[in-house]
């Protein structure tokens, strides 16, 4: 048992030490490391549904690393990983009239949707970490977690919800410029 302890005690500190050396590296070397690609994209939806669109980067990072044709064993597609029944609800609540998967591929869409989800669940929870976790584990654990006074309940979200803050941060030092929102 004291092993074990020790161990976690050394891998949450070997965590937090990559963290803060990720946090600290020049600009040039956090690009390296972490591309961004869809740029107007993301500035675009990220201006239309009020969002920072370091955090729209980061989540598509986190969820697909840029790769618009990216699946998921649970059936999550494209960059921001939306099931395609949450995708055909928020085609809906937009106005489409017609909601086809192979959409999910499209990045304008992809992004779209996940943009939109992104705010609806800020709006819902307003708290990021909470919207986050319920972007990654869903809606009806949060609210469960939320009535039972717990934190978030599921370890791979807390640390899917630490990592995409992260990133958030290393997005906006590393392309603040090419991230930022049109003010004109």
């Amino acid at each position: 048992m004291r092993y074990a302890v020790a161990t976690l005690l050394a891998v949450a500190g070997l965590a937090a030490a990559a963290v803060a050396l990720e946090r600290s590296q020049p600009a040039w070397y956090a690009k390296l490391r972490y591309p961004l690609s869809y740029e107007h994209v993301i500035v675009g939806h990220a201006e239309n549904y009020e969002l920072d669109a370091a955090l729209i980067a980061a989540v598509i990072y986190r969820e697909s690393k840029f790769d618009s044709d990216a699946e998921s064993r649970s059936g999550a597609i494209g960059l921001m990983q939306l099931l395609p029944s949450t995708a055909e609800g928020i085609a809906l609540n937009t106005g489409g009239s017609r909601f086809v998967v192979r959409d999910l591929y499209d990045p304008e869409i992809n992004v779209r949707y996940g943009s939109f989800y992104l705010r609806r669940l800020l709006r819902k929870y307003d708290d990021t970490r909470l919207a986050l976790a319920a972007y990654n584990a869903g809606q009806q654990n949060v609210d469960e977690w939320l009535a039972g006074d717990e934190g978030i309940a599921f370890p791979e979200t807390r640390e899917y919800v630490d990592d995409v803050l992260a990133l958030r941060d290393v997005y906006a030092r590393a392309y603040g410029e090419e991230l930022e929102l049109d003010e004109g």
